[in-house]
């Protein structure tokens, strides 16, 4: 068989397969955003230490390390372009399944049409922004290996990746906020999206930076699984 299968890509084979399951579970039949956002963390735990654990192994190819590298990219705009993508349709079409909370509804047909077209072309261009800022990245570092060497410090734009902890947060507004949160995730993934395609620089954080972040999306995950069986219903 093609491909590599030992133990430095099993986290970015999870990580993928966990955002295809969080796409299925958005989108399938009646679907649920609140458990594609589940799948959504899961993804991004994957994702915060597979590079740690590819570097483990001292002996990889460099057919292996650019292998690697491709997986991870492919593994990212599925997880963290895509599948935030899925959700907000799944929020838009099915509402925010929280007791009490009405969701948004546009009286007349041209406007439940036109909001419906705003909708699709910021789902485009949120997923559009990922591939660029993964191709981007790609061919950046590549370059700058070539030239400087060493790890990097900062990064331009916003890493993709931090859309793991960014929709959650959104999400979990819906069990504090009277009022449906569609609208808002929508303006969130504008706002990602453009970023994602900036030249801010990011300071890329270090094990005790994953770590915290780690701990923020497990917070996020453990308030979602108390919201799903104790607030939210369907």
């Amino acid at each position: 068989m093609i491909g590599y299968y030992n133990y430095t890509v099993w986290l970015t084979y999870a990580s993928l397969l966990s955002a295809c399951l969080g796409i299925g579970v958005s989108l399938h039949g009646a679907g649920h955003p609140y458990w594609g956002v589940f799948f959504l963390l899961l993804s991004g735990l994957c994702d915060a230490f597979d590079g740690r654990v590819a570097r483990k192994k001292k002996d990889r190819s460099e057919m292996e390390k650019k292998y690697g590298i491709q997986i991870d990219s492919l593994a990212d705009l599925v997880a963290f372009g895509v599948l935030p993508a899925c959700i907000g349709e799944a929020l838009s079409t099915l509402g925010p399944y929280v007791a009490g909370v009405r969701r948004l509804d546009f009286s007349s047909p041209q406007m439940r049409m036109c909001v419906r077209a705003l909708v699709i072309a910021v789902m485009l261009f949120y997923v559009l922004a990922a591939l660029i800022r993964l191709a981007y990245f790609n061919v950046a570092e590549e370059e700058r290996q070539n030239i400087e060497g060493g790890s990097r410090k900062t990064y331009e734009g916003l890493p993709v990746t931090s859309a793991a902890l960014i929709f959650p947060t959104i999400m979990l507004l819906q069990y504090v906020l009277p009022m449906d949160i569609t609208l808002v995730y929508y303006i969130g993934m504008l706002i990602t999206g453009a970023l994602f395609i900036s030249r801010i620089q990011v300071v890329k954080p270090g094990f005790r930076g994953i770590l915290i972040m780690v701990l923020f999306g497990a917070a996020e995950a453990v308030l979602l699984l108390v919201g799903l069986f104790t607030v939210a219903h369907r």
